[in-house]
């Protein structure tokens, strides 16, 4: 007879069908929990609150059965006077919380930041109930970024009460995850107590095969590649962080040397950048496209600023003939669309830092080709100009090259399966 599943309540602020990259976290969580003896609840906010585009086709992703708890918050209209749906939300969510461990319908609570006001519930939570609680770092919480020096700023505030705020939300914490380890090591350094009393587990996003099958049965059009038909159309889908911008501008640069070794590449290639801008639903907020001009590239590589709904990217992976994934000078930084670009079945052209989490997955995976920098130092334009050559003209990528068995250790099953072993061992630490 097997044992009933234990019951874990994750909190994300955002949820389905919220287009931001984050509520894969939990979505993709859950899909796999019941397999590893856990049994999902969301406790999310209603998208009438929501600030940013909503995708409803996202709601065939989610498992029908899922108990999915979508609260009220404050509205941001027509007065924004806090737009962090964390804060918003935050009384709702605790209600609900309180609601759900009361009543004993739940063992564990399991917070996703960003919001990173979100984490302050789980501490509220155990005082309250005894229910333990962990946080799952999507991001670093504590971290410079930029602005966050120059006194008296936003940034410099938010900064300021990031360093405040964190320390009393980890205080009791029996669990702390994050995609690597790099993501939650600084929170280590700075309450040592955590790695004594909190169970410590690293899991990428992962993937599931199901969202690729749902987007190639219910196939959209490649609108970005229509003007370009007959080239190969290689796309970068993602934010621009602040420490990648060096990578891109030497990937540009090798770009125009290619062009400049073979005038009439625009005839043959196009670099797309999709949800690259300074605002996500902003069709005007160009963020790269000046580099681009600055390199004379602008018959081909173009930027698409908006960010693009999850299953029309996927469906531009699979009609790509290539995919760009581009990393950062910071180590930790790993690429969320890893296990999504290698599932596209199509060829993968890397620039990473040598530390990040990503170069051996997709070595391990064969599924293209990855050059890797430091901190310091990057690939020499003419020798990424060379691999572009390459990349571009003769690209021999079949299936049949990709070790699919490999791949499977990044994704969300497994993903799931990390993250059930932690919450058994987080359940048994003493209270």
């Amino acid at each position: 007879m097997n044992a009933p599943l234990r019951r874990v309540a994750l909190v994300a602020a955002h949820f389905v069908p919220s287009n931001l990259a984050s509520v894969h976290r939990s979505r993709l969580w859950s899909l796999h929990l019941r397999q590893f003896g856990w049994e999902p609840v969301i406790v999310t906010t209603h998208w009438d609150y929501y600030e940013e585009q909503v995708e409803s086709d996202l709601m065939e992703l989610v498992p029908p059965d899922l108990k999915v708890i979508r609260t009220k918050a404050f509205s941001a209209h027509p007065i924004r006077f806090v737009g962090d749906l964390g804060v918003r939300a935050f009384r709702a969510h605790y209600r609900a919380l309180r609601q759900l461990t009361r009543s004993h319908a739940v063992d564990f609570v399991h917070i996703t930041i960003p919001s990173n006001f979100s984490a302050l519930l789980g501490r509220l939570v155990r005082r309250m109930s005894g229910v333990p609680y962990g946080i799952d770092y999507i991001d670093p919480w504590v971290h410079e970024f930029p602005g966050s020096r120059k006194l008296f700023t936003k940034a410099w505030a938010s900064a300021r009460l990031a360093e405040w705020l964190e320390p009393w939300a980890v205080r009791d914490a029996s669990l702390i995850t994050g995609i690597n380890r790099r993501y939650y090591q600084g929170v280590l350094d700075r309450n040592p107590h955590l790695t004594r009393q909190a169970v410590l587990a690293e899991m990428p996003y992962g993937g599931s095969e199901a969202d690729h099958d749902y987007a190639r049965r219910h196939p959209r059009p490649s609108k970005l590649f229509a003007a370009h038909a007959g080239k190969f159309n290689l796309i970068y889908g993602g934010a621009m962080l602040p420490n990648a911008y060096v990578v891109l501008d030497r990937i540009l640069e090798s770009l125009a040397f290619l062009k400049k070794k073979r005038p009439a590449l625009p005839q043959q290639f196009h670099l797309h950048f999709v949800g690259t801008g300074k605002s996500s639903d902003d069709p005007q907020g160009f963020n790269i496209r000046p580099r681009i001009e600055q390199h004379g590239l602008q018959d081909c590589v173009s930027e698409y600023p908006q960010r693009m709904p999850y299953l029309d990217v996927l469906n531009h992976l699979h009609a790509a003939s290539g995919i760009l994934v581009m990393g950062s000078t910071e180590p930790h930084y790993s690429p969320s669309k890893i296990f999504q670009s290698v599932m596209s079945r199509r060829p993968v052209l890397a620039l990473l830092h040598e530390d990040s989490t990503a170069v051996p997955i997709l070595r391990g995976c064969n599924a293209g080709l990855v050059l890797t920098l430091t901190g310091k130092v990057l690939p020499a334009v003419e020798m990424i100009a060379d691999k572009l050559e390459d990349f571009i003209c003769c690209n021999g990528y079949t299936d049949a090259q990709v070790s699919w068995a490999a791949l499977e250790k990044y994704s969300a099953r497994e993903s799931a399966r990390l993250l059930a072993a932690a919450l058994d061992g987080a359940i048994a630490q003493p209270l």
